[in-house]
Formats: structure tokens, C-alpha cells, sequence
């Protein structure tokens, strides 16, 4: 058997670094993309059941909130809004999610139907949403949630 030359063995060498980098690369990716997931159920939950301290915790300091028929919020509006008890979520539920992530920020898009309880009144909505977090101190926070009607078939 010959002995490998100094050329082979460094592209030996740098083909196996490459597949480790990369491989590294999605693990990475994947754990984001699935701790994306989990917020997105402890945002739902959050909202569900009135929890405006888990609710604080996941949003940035500036984050702002944009929805139909209501003026921007930021996240003291928000947060003053949640803790007023002027509205009670009965469901809140999405679908069609979609993570993107890049580097240290995400967008999340997708579906969300939502009943609430305001002023005796039952209102239910059916939204088309976009989150955008941002990586602050290796935690992940909203720093924009728009949404918008969803289109009927």
C-alpha cells in the first residue's frame, strides 16, 4: 500500500472539516428552528390564558404590534392591555407555520384563529400573521407581530 500523499491527506483533512462545519451548521439550525416552535406555543398559550408575565418575558423592549382595527401597540401598550382584562381569549390556535431563521434573527409566518371575550361580546378572528424575532443574550424576542385578515376561499 502507498503512503498517502501530503495533498491527499489535506483534502482528506478539509473535506472532513467542511461535513463537520456543516453538519454543525444544521444542528444548530434545527435547535433554533424548534425552540422558534416552542415559543410560538408559549406566545398561544400565553395569550390563551391571560399570562401577561409570560408574555413580557418573550417580548423585546421595543417590540410593536400591529393588528386589524387597533392602533400600533408598543410592548407597554400591550402589556397594559393584557393586564386590564378587558379581553379574554376562549381560543387561540395557528397553523400553517412557517420558520425561517438567519443568523440572529427569525420570521415566523402563519394562520391564526382566535375567539376572544370583549366587553360581553364574542368576536372571533381569522388572521394571516408575521412574528419577527431577534437573538438578544442567546434568548430569542418578539420584536414585531403584524397581522392581517386572512383571505376567505
Amino acid at each position: 500500500m502507498k503512503p498517502l500523499s501530503c495533498a491527499v491527506l489535506t483534502l482528506i483533512i478539509l473535506v472532513a472539516l467542511v461535513v463537520s462545519t456543516s453538519s454543525s451548521a444544521q444542528t444548530s439550525h434545527d435547535a433554533d428552528v424548534h425552540e422558534l416552535e416552542r415559543l410560538e406555543t408559549v406566545w398561544n398559550e400565553g395569550h390563551e390564558h391571560g399570562d401577561a408575565d409570560v408574555l413580557e418575558k418573550l417580548w423585546a423592549d421595543d417590540m410593536e404590534v400591529a393588528v386589524p382595527k387597533m392602533p400600533v401597540l408598543s410592548k407597554a401598550d400591550a402589556l397594559k392591555f393584557a393586564r386590564s382584562g378587558r379581553m379574554k381569549f376562549l381560543s387561540y390556535r395557528t397553523s400553517d407555520i412557517r420558520v425561517r431563521v438567519y443568523d440572529n434573527a427569525a420570521v415566523v409566518t402563519g394562520r391564526l384563529q382566535r375567539t376572544r371575550s370583549m366587553n360581553g361580546q364574542e368576536i372571533s378572528d381569522d388572521w394571516r400573521f408575521t412574528k419577527t424575532y431577534v437573538r438578544e443574550a442567546k434568548q430569542w424576542r418578539v420584536v414585531s407581530f403584524h397581522a392581517s385578515e386572512a383571505a376567505q376561499p
